[in-house]
């Protein structure tokens, strides 16, 4: 009889990448995955560290795992059990401790703990790893976009930010692994690769032969299956007039780039120790538009950082107003133990914070609207993904090349398909209605 498992995921894209590489280990495996529900006989929850507000869903999450099953097997895995892997192992609601760079060898824990119910804390000392954990997906549940990490690792030391001492530094994956990886999705039905990491602009500083992330882009333009390329979050700092160009003269690179601001403040900005100014990334912007036209530029912006003046708050404001993003997610700064920024005195009320964030999001509502009315008129193509839920017969859902929701009308079975049409209208949902 088949063993149950079910799992969950908290966090970024690339745990949800890790989270598909450990089903995939289980299914060929012989496990049946089922939902997150009672009757499981392993519960995997892969666990985000990135707030205190993520540790206590990740706890919250395993507790319930075990009252779902008191006698399954209940494993944390990821950068909560990277970080926190001696309290996990104390707690009674958590069997198994699997840290980062550990989940390739998830199988070979499991059969040891089931043959001896001991050794359950399985961490390393992530500071000291050099090397990529090759984890691989042979197909995605999205079907039409496949998530791919390539990347792990930050060494940047963002005084907010826990990730480097959860995830170690750098490490990026070899060229040839991703190209095998992209022709496995291709020939699944995947049509487009998003490439992913921890720190994305980072990819190939590890590496002794001078591969940088371009090259690695140019081998999946190169993949025939695949018809549209992402790229994760990327650093300012990479976007340079060749990069920009070289990047226009790859037709499947989508015109959607997410630049990580967090500040449009410079006082801030170096308190953040994030290596650029408002002026600097304002250049980088620049040079995306001179080479595409109206490409959706995307970001992060943080509210509320220790020590943020209401000048500073309107400094960052403002300039989110002249950038003209397509979309701005905006969070609350949430105080991380083990953080410069947690030690400082200069703490903001959850009250300032809220109100902060309220007046960001009108602004990225309106921009969000400008946006996307100024593709009225204009031809599209949108990567066709499902059926629209809770819609009229007919009408089919997906992405143009800008990552804009998009609704069709159209006979037959559009998935996966790449449909040319235009954009007639913006509806309350903001999604384009083309025809």
């Amino acid at each position: 009889m088949s063993k149950k498992a079910a799992l969950h995921n908290l966090g970024c894209k690339v745990n949800a990448y890790e989270l598909e590489a450990m089903q995939q280990i289980l299914e060929k495996n012989g496990y049946e995955i089922v939902p997150f529900e009672p009757g499981a006989d392993l519960y995997i929850i892969n666990t985000c560290t990135v707030t205190n507000i993520a540790d206590r869903k990740s706890r919250q999450m395993l507790h319930r795992a075990k009252k779902l099953n008191p006698r399954a097997i209940v494993a944390a895995v990821g950068c909560y059990a990277q970080e926190k892997g001696e309290e996990l192992e104390k707690d009674p609601a958590v069997d198994l401790v699997i840290g980062n760079n550990r989940k390739k060898d998830l199988l070979e824990i499991l059969e040891k703990y089931q043959a001896t119910r001991q050794g359950s804390l399985h961490t390393m000392d992530i500071g000291k790893v050099r090397e990529y954990e090759e984890l691989e997906i042979d197909r995605t549940e999205e079907h039409t976009r496949a998530f791919l990490k390539v990347q792990d690792g930050c060494n940047q030391f963002c005084t907010y930010c826990i990730i480097p001492y959860a995830r170690g530094r750098v490490r990026s994956r070899r060229a040839d692994d991703v190209r095998k990886e992209v022709r496995r999705l291709a020939s699944s039905g995947c049509r487009e690769i998003v490439l992913s990491g921890i720190h994305l602009s980072s990819y190939g500083v590890d590496f002794r032969d001078g591969t940088t992330l371009l090259d690695l882009i140019r081998t999946v333009h190169e993949e025939e299956g695949i018809s549209r390329i992402r790229l994760g979050s990327l650093e300012p700092g990479i976007i340079t007039e060749e990069f920009a160009e070289s990047l226009a003269a790859l037709p499947k690179v989508c015109p959607h780039f997410h630049l990580s601001l967090q500040s449009g403040c410079n006082r801030t900005l170096r308190r953040m120790n994030r290596r650029y100014t408002s002026e600097e990334y304002m250049e980088k912007c620049g040079l995306l538009r001179s080479v595409y036209h109206n490409p959706a530029l995307t970001t992060d912006v943080i509210v509320g950082f220790p020590g943020e003046t209401e000048e500073d708050f309107r400094e960052s404001r403002d300039f989110v107003e002249a950038v003209s993003f397509f979309e701005t997610h905006i969070f609350p700064y949430s105080r991380r133990e083990g953080t410069k920024a947690a030690a400082w005195t200069e703490q903001l009320t959850e009250a300032v914070k809220k109100e902060r964030v309220r007046i960001m999001l009108e602004l990225d509502a309106r921009k969000r609207r400008e946006y996307l009315e100024s593709f009225l008129g204009r031809e599209t193509e949108i990567l066709i993904e499902e059926r629209l839920e809770g819609g009229s017969p007919g009408q089919w859902t997906g992405h143009t090349r800008e990552y804009q929701r998009a609704v069709i009308r159209a006979e037959g079975n559009l998935e996966n398909s790449l449909v040319k049409c235009t954009v007639q209208a913006v509806d309350d949902r903001d999604f384009l209605i083309c025809g």
